[in-house]
């Protein structure tokens, strides 16, 4: 199969008629045999029923329905393990990511040899106050701080290699960070194309202000589990010796003036409260650490690693 297109979708009823069909002709038009993994997250309206009445009308339309609405990170997830296309597109189900847009996609990955390659929107239609400039900050903070460099990291149009989606895992909120997600599984070749992005023609967004709160705290998770995942001891370890090493000399000194210099009492002194405090966070940050290990080493997937290419 040339191309899987996954679409998460959440009361989106008015839309997925005209989607499928204009993914359908785009397909047919380039000879590419597909199928699109239609994810409905725990629609309450009647978007689970067209699906079925599309599935009817065409085999190459499949649907998979979440009993409850678990987010667009765990319907992607499912879409990525059911894929069987060698190029896998996900877009979103509004209608504001054109279907136009997948025959170039499918070229940069098969042809441009990139891994992943992500949408953007660089001309958008929606309200400025309320997500364009917010998309702005947003993914200036997070090219900074993962490296990737992408002026649209949640652009919901994006084409991946195949290996590419079965080899990563996404949870909670983490689809806005996929391609940092894919760069530290080594995929390193992450293109972007400039898409067209359309006026929202049924239903209304799904955006919400709790993204301001979640977003950059899913980046920290991800930049933590990616470098300490396998080795917690080499971060709360040293933060722990060093917290501790600072206390102790800040208790030596005081208990040398005490001693030979006929100073006041120790507990007389701020800094004496400053130097207990550090020698117990630096112990609890050590211990913290080697229990983090002893967990990490009792793992079955501890030495999980992901594997390019494999000679017999």
């Amino acid at each position: 199969m040339d191309i899987s297109v996954i679409i998460p979708l959440l009361n989106e009823e008015e839309s997925l008629p005209e989607l499928c069909q204009w993914i359908g002709t785009v397909m047919a038009q380039n000879n590419f045999t597909y199928e699109i993994l239609l994810i409905d997250d725990g629609s309450h309206d009647n978007s689970w029923k067209v699906i079925q009445q599309l599935h009817a009308g065409n085999a190459a339309i499949k649907g998979i329905k979440f009993r409850r609405n678990y987010g667009k990170s765990a319907a992607l997830n499912t879409g990525f393990k059911t894929a069987a296309g060698d190029v896998v597109i996900t877009m979103d189900a509004d209608l504001q990511d054109s279907p136009d847009e997948i025959p170039e996609l499918y070229a940069m990955i098969k042809e441009g040899g990139f891994d992943l390659v992500s949408g953007w929107k660089k001309v958008r239609y929606d309200s400025s106050v309320k997500k364009n400039i917010p998309s702005k900050i947003y993914n200036s903070m997070t090219s900074r701080m993962s490296g990737v460099k992408l002026h649209d990291h949640n652009c919901g149009l994006k084409a991946y290699r195949q290996d590419v989606v079965k080899c990563i895992e996404v949870y909670g909120e983490m689809h806005r960070y996929i391609p940092v997600i894919a760069k530290w599984n080594g995929f390193t070749k992450i293109g972007e194309k400039v898409v067209e992005h359309r006026k929202r023609k049924f239903g209304v967004t799904k955006f919400g202000v709790n993204r301001f709160v979640n977003g950059p705290l899913d980046l920290m998770s991800i930049m933590f589990v990616s470098k300490f995942g396998k080795k917690p001891m080499h971060l709360f370890g040293m933060l722990g010796m060093l917290l501790f090493m600072a206390g102790f000399a800040i208790a030596g000194i005081l208990a040398y003036a005490k001693f030979f210099l006929a100073e006041y009492r120790m507990t007389e002194r701020p800094l004496f409260y400053f130097g207990l405090l550090s020698m117990v966070l630096g112990t609890q940050l050590f211990m913290t650490g080697f229990l983090a290990e002893m967990v990490s080493r009792n793992s079955p997937e501890r030495n999980h690693y992901l594997i390019e290419k494999e000679l017999f």
